[in-house]
């Protein structure tokens, strides 16, 4: 394949600066001269599926020729990044579970609106369902339900989220009786896979959304946002413009949760730090 690739379709450097230009003005990602290899071996199904032999071809065709505007979506997919796991940096859930939901059981709050922006394949968003539906187990009429909204830029990751099947293997560390509670057994034992439940699903939707646009068109007022492990891919003031149209939609008094090698050091933004990478929104700022 490799060599197939070097010899038959070869991503000149005019090509390169096309598409990497196109990936960092619309979706804020560099891809630098490192990222040359990766983005020729990704791209190259996308020439195959559409029975291409060149780049240039690839390029007019996704640009110019595609009024549908799909290819460019495609093209995103295969060049964005999507790498989760249920309960990854479990802190933060734990966190939630301790003091974000006790705090907003004793304030009233009956239906939880929680943003999961970034939520790739949707590992992060059925673990913050989970982590509600445990506290609603063990304080009954906390809630009377909630809500997650969950966002991403790549179609791809979005249907599998949607869908909700994954390998057994990656609920390995899920308490077994949590496991039975919320996920389904595939009958296949020589693929195992799981599926989440439909009391789970039914409190999530799903929509895609570009961190880049200028306004998120996004009308609800949010508790709390799961912004985590994505802007590590974007420079300071790109992360800064986008946590600013993030938290235009979280409540005075709402928690935001970075990713751990994330951080809004030198920025200058309505936040208040609570624990590591946890903040609270402490005033107003205005909506688009």
């Amino acid at each position: 394949m490799t060599d197939f690739i070097s010899r038959s379709i070869e991503l000149t450097d005019k090509d390169f600066k096309t598409i990497s230009s196109y990936i960092e003005t619309t979706v804020g990602i560099r891809m630098p001269e490192a990222k040359r290899v990766m983005m020729q071996s990704r791209l190259v199904g996308r020439l195959k599926a559409l029975g291409l032999t060149s780049f240039s071809d690839y390029i007019d065709y996704a640009f110019n020729k595609d009024i549908s505007g799909n290819e460019k979506i495609l093209l995103t997919d295969a060049l964005t990044t999507n790498k989760t796991e249920f309960f990854r940096e479990n802190d933060h859930f734990q966190f939630l579970a301790n003091a974000v939901l006790p705090e907003f059981a004793e304030r009233g709050v009956k239906i939880p609106n929680i943003w999961s922006a970034g939520c790739s394949s949707g590992e992060e968003v059925y673990t913050i369902s989970i982590v509600l539906r445990e506290f609603m187990r063990r304080y009954r009429g906390a809630f009377n339900s909630y809500h997650i909204f969950a966002t991403d830029i790549s179609t791809k990751v979005l249907d599998k989220a949607v869908n909700a099947v994954y390998d057994e293997a990656s609920t390995e560390d899920i308490p077994f009786e949590q496991k039975k509670r919320y996920f389904l057994k595939s009958t296949d034992r020589t693929n195992p896979k799981v599926r989440i439940k439909q009391e789970l699903r039914s409190c999530v939707s799903f929509r895609r959304l570009n961190f880049m646009d200028s306004s998120y068109n996004v009308k609800e007022t949010f508790n709390a946002i799961f912004c985590r492990n994505v802007l590590i891919y974007f420079d300071k003031p790109t992360q800064e413009a986008i946590i600013s149209k993030l938290i235009r939609n979280l409540e005075i008094g709402g928690f935001l949760f970075l990713g751990h090698s994330e951080t809004i050091l030198s920025m200058t933004l309505p936040l208040q730090t609570v624990a590591p990478t946890v903040y609270r929104k402490t005033e107003s700022i205005q909506k688009l």
